[in-house]
């Protein structure tokens, strides 16, 4: 197994952390039929592998709306209504949710009150949004072009196992 590099003090860079993570997961995942297993050890890499990142889980879409999946930091949102808060946009419009300053987005749930901003990707599998990856930052304007380049992959590669919940 891997070890995945654990938060630095910033002295690296985000392309560098990025850069030793999404390998390190693919390899974590890509023996382990388990999809509990697969989400709860990404999450957990994400969490502590970016140093920005407060919050890294998982919604997943049943039975008309999100339901709270694996995840590391604060306890969070068990559900969220389509169309509601980051997380329900990203759902409802099926496109990435990169937010600055979470007070100033319209709807917000303030799940974590110490959550300054957001960047949330919804998860295809079979043409349909199967749920969604949800990063949270204590610092404002956290998330940008880079995270959301660096994610995309990683959400198509773990978009089957949230499916398969």
């Amino acid at each position: 197994m891997t070890e995945i590099v654990l938060r630095s003090s910033g002295q690296l860079s985000k392309a560098h952390c990025y850069a030793e993570l999404l390998p390190q997961i693919a390899a974590m995942i890509e023996s382990e039929p388990d999809p509990i297993a697969n989400l709860a050890s990404a999450s957990a890499a994400l969490y502590h592998g970016l140093p920005h990142v407060s919050w890294a889980g998982f919604y997943r879409v049943r039975g008309g709306e999100l339901v709270l999946g694996p995840f590391q930091g604060r306890p969070a949102c068990i559900r969220i209504a389509r169309g509601r808060g980051v997380c329900g946009a990203a759902w409802a419009t099926g496109k990435t949710q990169i937010v600055p300053d979470v007070n100033a987005f319209p709807g917000h749930i303030a799940c974590d009150s110490t959550s300054r901003s957001e960047i949330v990707l919804p998860l295809f599998h079979g043409g349909a949004v199967v749920g969604v990856l949800d990063l949270d930052s204590t610092e404002p304007a956290a998330f940008d072009q880079l995270d959301l380049q660096q994610l995309e992959p990683l959400a198509r590669l773990l978009a089957p196992h949230l499916a398969a919940l």
